[in-house]
Formats: structure tokens, sequence, C-alpha cells
């Protein structure tokens, strides 16, 4: 293993912020409460996790009591999809759910669970940049239409999707058909790159996952605003104003109000850096590597986010070959990884299957550095035309690889 790791895979998941780690430290010892009970450390438990959840309303412009904790981002997305769908369709308003093809696979197998259940699934088409047309997703909503649901910003490709005109398109189309469609927006990939007013947004459910912005694994929280059709999905004690039952984690919900306070303060700072350092990997990479191929838009796509595919490069073999050399980097969404397929989102944008497999994502973060960025093109400039196998035809013929 290399000496020195370089860690560029950011939208897989962050270290956790120091000042997080010391939030959260006191609710794993010495104030352990339940947050349900009448003594005093019950009470500091509840305090806390009151003081979590204004933080994360004042992030989102939104009531405190809008805000739903969960057990991460799929939990919030599955909560969000289900608890809406149910509800809509317990009312006997209709059963059509309208998407993306480049969703994360949190929705995508939600909405599978839900077709189970009579739910029909509209699965609105991408460009090749990764972004769809507004006017398209309102148009594929019908009189039976109960739910709408369209990423903020892929996890794999970094297109950030056009959220508020979208959502006064739909506003346009529940008007003409006399109803409101509810609408969700998974902004796991958002927070502290993206702002996140759900009132600008225009949308009705919003999926966040702390350990996309230096919090911790395991916390979660939704964004469901008042007088939105939903049903819980997880019972038991009345927590989350029975929303979603169960004790909370209150050292994880801690740690996520102060990982949203500090990424939200900073972001002003991190955006143009991190876009700088994005910008001058892409530049070289393009520029410097024969057959190199940008991934979605050159612009409204994340600050931190550069995907680039090498044509007749294997995807898994390029990412072997970076960690060897102590580069922590991806290919996609780090939930599928166990199981070596081409991207879906790429193959929703047009790519072939092959060109699919040969994609790498690097994603960065505060503490990634240009000399980091010249160290991976340089490493890239070597190991790309060797997996080609330029290199061996080189030797054969006697010219410089």
């Amino acid at each position: 293993m290399a000496d020195r790791i370089i860690y560029v895979d950011h939208a897989g998941t962050t270290p956790v912020h120091p000042q997080v780690a010391a939030a959260m430290h006191p609710y794993f010892t010495e104030q352990f409460g339940n947050p349900s009970s009448l003594h005093g450390l019950g009470a500091a438990s509840a305090d806390a996790v009151d003081d979590a959840r204004t933080a994360i309303a004042e992030a989102l412009k939104a009531r405190a009591g809008e805000i739903i904790f969960t057990s991460g981002g799929s939990e919030s997305i599955n909560t969000a999809l289900k608890g809406v769908a149910f509800a809509q369709q317990l009312a006997g308003a209709g059963q059509r759910i309208v998407s993306t093809p480049i969703e994360h696979h949190a929705v995508l197998h939600t909405l599978e669970y839900l077709e189970r259940f009579g739910f029909e699934t509209v699965l609105v088409g991408v460009d090749s940049d990764g972004r769809v047309d507004p006017d398209e997703v309102a148009a594929a909503v019908d009189e039976g239409t109960v739910l709408v649901s369209v990423m903020l910003a892929n996890n794999e490709v970094g297109a950030v999707q056009p959220i508020a005109e979208i959502a006064r398109a739909l506003a346009a189309r529940g008007e003409s058909l006399g109803r409101r469609i509810p609408f969700h927006t998974d902004a796991v990939q958002g927070a502290g790159q993206l702002g996140l007013d759900v009132q600008a947004l225009g949308v009705d459910l919003l999926s966040l996952s702390a350990h996309k912005f230096h919090g911790p694994k395991g916390a979660g929280a939704l964004y469901l605003r008042r007088g939105t059709p939903f049903l819980a999905q997880q019972t038991g004690g009345g927590q989350e104003r029975n929303r979603r039952a169960g004790t909370e984690n209150v050292p994880g919900i801690v740690g996520m109000g102060q990982a949203l306070r500090i990424s939200e303060a900073a972001r002003e700072r991190f955006v143009p850096r991190v876009s700088a350092l994005r910008d001058h990997f892409l530049d070289r990479t393009l520029q410097e590597i024969p057959g190199a191929i940008l991934n979605g838009p050159g612009t409204s796509r994340l600050p931190n986010n550069a995907n680039v595919r090498f044509e007749n490069v294997d995807g898994q073999l390029l990412l072997e070959a970076l960690d060897n050399v102590g580069i922590a980097a991806s290919s996609g969404s780090a939930c599928t990884t166990s199981s070596w397929e081409p991207s879906h989102v790429l193959l929703a944008m047009g790519c072939d299957q092959d060109a699919a497999a040969g994609s790498l994502r690097v994603t960065l973060g505060p503490e990634n550095t240009v000399e980091e960025m010249d160290f991976i093109v340089d490493q890239l400039i070597r190991i790309v035309p060797e997996l080609r196998g330029d290199a061996v035809a080189s030797e054969a013929t006697g010219t410089p690889a």
C-alpha cells in the first residue's frame, strides 16, 4: 500500500470534521439519555436534538417541525417516496410517479418496489450532459400523478438539475389539472456546495445524508413540507411527530446539525477554491491524455465533481492502478461497486457500454491541493497508455511510449 493517500472520493463519503466529532462525543458518554425520558438526562438529549433540528431547518429555510431525522440518505429517500405514494394511493389520488433514469439507486430501486403495489413509473430522459428538460417533466404528469422526484445534483457526473424551473413547470401543470403535485428532490450531493433553500427550489420534500458533508454515517434528514400527503413508514413510538418511530440517534443527529452549520458557513469560500482545483484537473487531463472525454456538463455541475472517461480503458483496472499509487478515487456510486457494471447514468446519457465502463470520478474536498491534482494527472498520463496496451506496442516498434 502506498505511504501517502490522496483522497478524491468525497462524493462517496467525507471525513468527519474535528468539531463535529467533538460535538458528538458527550452524547456517547455522560449525556447518554433517551430524548423521550422525562428526567434531566433525557431532557438534555431532547434539547440537543431540537438544536440540531433548528440548524438544519435554518439551512433549508424551513420550519423546524418540517424536519424528520432518519438513518441516512437512503432512508430519507425511501421515506419520502413511499410515504407520499402510499398516502396518495389511500386517498385515491392516482398511481403514477415521474422521475429520471439517472437517479441514485435509492430512488430507482424504491420506485421498482412501489411498482409491486400497483404504481406506474415514468422516467423522463436526459440529454447528453445528464440534464432533464423541465417541460418534459411537466408533460409526463397526468391526472393520476401522485409524486415527482428529480435529484438536485447527480452523484456520478455532477450534473445540477434545474429544480426551481421544474417546480414552476409542475405548479403550472398542476394548476391546469386542478391538483397539486408533490415534488421531491434527492439533495444528498448538494449540501455544502449548492443552496438548499426549499422555498427557492420550490420542493415539498428534500433528502440529506450527513456523511456527505463531513458529518457521521448513519444520520440523515428529510424535509417534509407542511400539508404534503404522507403516511409514516416506520411505526412504533411517537418520535419525530409520529412520522418516523424509533429512539433518536442523538450523537448522529448532533453531528449532522453541527456538520451542516459548518458546511454552510464555509460554502462561500469552499466553492470557488474547489472549482478551481476541479478545472485544473480537467484542463490537464483533457489536454494531455488522448482519448479523454468529459462526462457531464461543462457548466451547471457540482463544484467538486470531475468525471472523465478514457477510450479503450477498463475502469476497474484503472481504479486498481490508481489505488496502488495511493489515489483513492471512484468510478461512480460507491453503493454499486461490489458488482462491476457500466454506469446506469452514463448509459442514460447515451454512452455505449464500453465507454461507460472506462470512467473515472474525482470528487474533491477542502484538504485537496493543486499539487495533488498534478500528481493524479501525471499518474494517469502513465497508467492510461499502459492499460490500453500502448506501452507494449511502443516497445515492439521501438518508439517512445
